[in-house]
């Protein structure tokens, strides 16, 4: 189990340049990678993102790439044309002018276009060192979303057992629930009617629509499945986030419906718990992958 929580850093120090990988990630409904890389490495995003994938299937990831030269990358270059152009305007003001004009060195510098400076922008040469960064910042990146993983994980089995518990507790109050139905209804027909003669087979349609109505043994039932199979998705290590989720609206629905269907103070006792439980279990599943 992998929490969406996680995070790596490293970084790689040459000749040339220093390069640094940092990557935070935060719990999100699906897979959502924010990029802030310099301009020269935007041709690798989409592989950069790829790599990522690897390592997240949900969750909101921030990756953060640093570039620091060591070495100038500028390169200078003199706009030949440029220069004869200059030449040829300063021959024409000194005839225009009638006097003698001799142009400087500092004249021609001085002059935009005559002196170009292009900056390197070769991304090629990043590329070894960035995906060999990326990569150990990946693994750290991994490392961290399985340790906080691991302690959800703890975390969710002891919530599940709190949930368990309540649920043996309320099975073994199942029968009573039942026998206290059956009880409170022919108490009430012999209050309603005394000693005047009835129909005891009335009585027992009565029973046994009550018990359809309050009977809580088909809720255990269904409830005991779902705790089965959250206790099973709890021990793989692909991505259940999603199918948890799912599993606790479903185990909610027959908590709801026990607490509804229960006159006993025992039970409802329970229910507080394991709706309290399964609350927590919510709120700690919005962090797994």
């Amino acid at each position: 189990m992998k929490s969406m929580t996680g995070y790596g850093f490293s970084e790689s120090v040459g000749e040339q340049f220093q390069l640094a990988v940092e990557l935070k990630s935060y719990n999100n409904r699906y897979l959502d990678i924010n990029h802030n890389i310099p301009y020269m490495l935007a041709p690798y995003e989409m592989e950069i993102d790829k790599k990522i994938t690897d390592f997240a299937s949900r969750g909101h990831v921030e990756v953060n790439i640093r570039v620091k030269n060591l070495a100038s990358d500028v390169q200078l270059y003199v706009d030949e044309q440029a220069v004869k152009n200059y030449s040829e305007a300063f021959a024409s003001i000194a005839a225009l002018s009638g006097k003698a004009l001799k142009p400087q060195l500092s004249d021609y510098l001085g002059s935009e276009g005559v002196l170009v400076s292009l900056k390197g922008n070769d991304s090629e040469r990043y590329r070894q060192v960035l995906f060999e960064t990326l990569q150990a910042a990946l693994v750290q990146f991994s490392e961290s979303k399985v340790r906080e993983g691991s302690s959800t994980q703890r975390d969710l089995v002891r919530l599940g057992t709190v949930v368990s518990e309540g649920l043996d507790v309320i099975k073994s109050h199942a029968n009573e629930l039942e026998q206290m139905v059956k009880d409170t209804l022919r108490s009430r027909f012999v209050e309603m009617l005394g000693d005047q003669n009835y129909d005891e087979n009335r009585i027992l349609q009565e029973v046994a629509v009550m018990l359809v109505k309050y009977s809580v043994h088909e809720e255990i039932k269904r409830l005991g499945v779902h705790l089965k199979e959250y206790f099973s998705l709890l021990e793989r290590s692909e991505p259940v986030g999603k199918r948890l989720d799912f599993l606790c609206q479903e185990m909610n629905r027959e908590i709801n419906t026990i607490g509804s269907k229960s006159q006993m103070v025992e039970l409802n006792i329970q229910v507080v718990k394991m709706k309290d439980g399964l609350e927590n279990i919510r709120e700690q599943i919005r962090n797994i992958e």
